[in-house]
């Protein structure tokens, strides 16, 4: 999202020179993923915090480009919404503590925001979907002025020709139309991003899909909107819907949606998921980049593509990257941000090391589980969080069956330690971030379960809604600023 470009609309002659730019890009992909030497093993996690700026009241606060000029920070950047911003963090080398500095990182980067923001009478959020934000805080008036953000809002307007559809079921069902895409820029999230070599990709994305579900359960920070009580991660459904630009009939074939968990386990390596990409999703923001392919000495940057997946939101995405001579990563983007550095990256931790415990055994696990009911379970946990009874895979079944999340999780606890171990990180670290995810499984608690139960618990002392919801967002952001694991969190 954070690629800029230098117009807003678009001809039928950007369309040919960008499809063209396309296919010469996807060879010379191709040749460098084949290369000798291409995208050396590297064991290394990065990430992207998506924030909320929120007022005293607990209201969204229009001061990204502010805090963003006031900051100077290279790593900062503005969002869809004038309420969010993103820090884009440095990548860290796993055998090298790289957990810990992730945390540390986040915890020096969100205490110079706030003080930055307290100086404006403002607070820095991290959370998946901000409780208190209201249906006057969507619409033209609150999106950034940057021309790929008007951009991507004309084009995907465009593609839809009506109002986008919003139909999210739970104890307190959610049914609107909007007519832009602004509800989008109500998800925040902790994107952890992952060093692959090709030869390990395929292997690494199948594992990375298949453990998905168990993160979002674990971590799942987003309950609601506009006070419904929703998903769990109510960032998936919506997400999904607020950018769908598909006019869906039952009587005829539609593309497939933007946002999505995939379309199947990936068989021979990365670039066939770029490929992918290229071939069924039309390109959205045309924009070719004013340098032409650069001199054969050098890495190219193979802009168009880069673009092009960049409009194309899969929940877990492959992504090409010329620094360094050219390498591959994974960018995970289910996780919700908050509540705290401590837990992100406890979700992220046990992510990767269970995605890596599993990884040489994915042909089998492969053969165990087909696709769907692995999105199955994608949409599941979201839906029902630590209550979610979801379908796993097992070397030894002989058939299909479910079990409960929190069961499955505690049984992979092991697993995770062990591929955490095989990626380089220390024993100390390995006890900290698993730590954490076991606690929350003891307490039967990630951030959205905290947040039903504290704003509950304020509704039977006697607030509305409305006031329980602001209550709870204030005790949320102080105990969150204390990078306090949310499975101790208190309720207020």
């Amino acid at each position: 999202m954070g690629i800029e470009i230098n117009k807003t609309t678009f001809d039928a002659e950007d369309r040919r020179l960008f499809s063209q730019r396309l296919e010469s890009q996807l060879q010379q992909l191709s040749t460098l993923i084949g290369s000798p030497g291409f995208g050396r093993p590297v064991e290394t996690i990065g990430a992207e915090l998506e924030l909320y700026i929120v007022d005293a009241d607990g209201k969204p606060a229009y001061l990204n480009d502010e805090l963003c000029s006031a900051a100077a920070d290279p790593q900062l950047t503005v969002e869809l919404n004038k309420y969010n911003l993103e820090y884009n963090l440095s990548p860290q080398s796993l055998s090298d503590e790289g957990f810990l500095a992730t945390e540390r990182e986040v915890v020096a980067k969100l205490e110079r925001l706030s003080a930055l923001a307290a100086q404006r009478g403002a607070f820095t959020v991290p959370i998946g979907i901000l409780p208190t934000l209201a249906h006057n805080d969507l619409g033209d008036h609150c999106i950034t002025d940057r021309q790929r953000y008007r951009a991507l809002v004309a084009q995907l307007i465009a593609w839809r020709g009506s109002d986008f559809h919003i139909n999210i079921n739970g104890a307190d069902p959610l049914q609107m139309t909007m007519a832009n895409i602004t509800l989008e820029g109500a998800n925040t999230s902790f994107q952890v991003h992952q060093r692959v070599s090709p030869k390990d990709y395929a292997a690494t994305f199948n594992a990375i899909q298949m453990t998905t579900p168990l993160a979002i359960a674990i971590s799942a920070n987003s309950p609601g909107l506009f006070g419904h009580q929703l998903w769990d991660e109510t960032r998936i459904p919506l997400f999904k819907q607020s950018i769908d630009t598909r006019d869906m009939d039952r009587y005829r074939w539609s593309e497939p949606p933007r946002v999505c968990f995939g379309h199947g386990w990936v068989r021979s390596g990365a670039f066939e998921l770029f490929e992918q990409t290229v071939r069924l999703y039309p390109p959205l923001l045309p924009a070719c980049d004013a340098q032409l392919a650069q001199d054969s000495g050098h890495t190219p940057t193979l802009a168009e593509l880069r673009l092009h997946q960049s409009t194309v939101w899969l929940w877990n995405r492959a992504i090409y990257d010329d620094a360094d001579e050219g390498h591959l990563r994974i960018e995970m983007r289910s996780l919700p941000a908050g509540p705290t550095p401590v837990d992100m990256v406890a979700g992220a931790a046990f992510m990767l090391g269970l995605a890596r415990g599993l990884r040489d055994d994915m042909d089998s696990l492969m053969s165990a589980l087909p696709f769907h009911l692995a999105e199955y379970n994608f949409y599941r946990s979201a839906q029902h969080g630590l209550d979610a009874r979801l379908v796993w895979p097992s070397l030894q079944q002989h058939r299909l069956r479910d079990a409960s999340v929190v069961d499955i999780i505690a049984e992979m606890l092991p697993v995770a330690d062990d591929g955490l171990r095989a990626l380089g990180v220390a024993q100390a670290e390995r006890d900290r971030y698993l730590g954490v995810i076991d606690a929350r499984l003891s307490a039967r608690r990630n951030g959205s379960s905290w947040q039903r139960e504290a704003t509950q618990a304020l509704i039977a002392r006697g607030r509305s809604k409305p006031n329980a919801l602001k209550e709870m967002l204030t005790h949320y952001r102080v105990l969150s600023a204390q990078n306090i694991p949310v499975a101790e969190w208190p309720m207020p």
